[in-house]
């Protein structure tokens, strides 16, 4: 994960869940906007892979790596958010708008 000090890493994830939030709005449905963030999310991590290598054939070689990397970055960044939820319970569930 980024340095505590990269405030941009920040902006840019607030940016996300923020349209995420707006999403709420109108459809309502948690398990919904989540998985649209999660495929959105995917997509674009592929899409930024493949600007790496000249060809299919060449990112395919690199295809369990890849998967290797994203899910352990997922898993850190879901572990850290867990605990801080976790923690933070009362606080994050007591906000106006939970």
């Amino acid at each position: 994960m980024p340095d505590a000090t990269d405030q941009a890493f920040y902006d840019r994830a607030d940016a996300h869940i923020e349209l995420s939030n707006e999403q709420l709005k109108t459809l309502e449905n948690l398990g919904q906007v989540s998985a649209s963030m999660m495929f959105g999310t995917t997509r674009f991590n592929a899409w930024a892979s493949a600007r790496n290598f000249k060809s299919g054939a060449q990112m395919a070689e690199s295809r369990e790596a890849m998967l290797k990397y994203f899910c352990d970055q997922y898993r850190m960044m879901l572990e850290d958010n867990l605990d801080d939820h976790i923690n933070n319970f009362s606080q994050y569930m007591t906000a106006p708008g939970n």
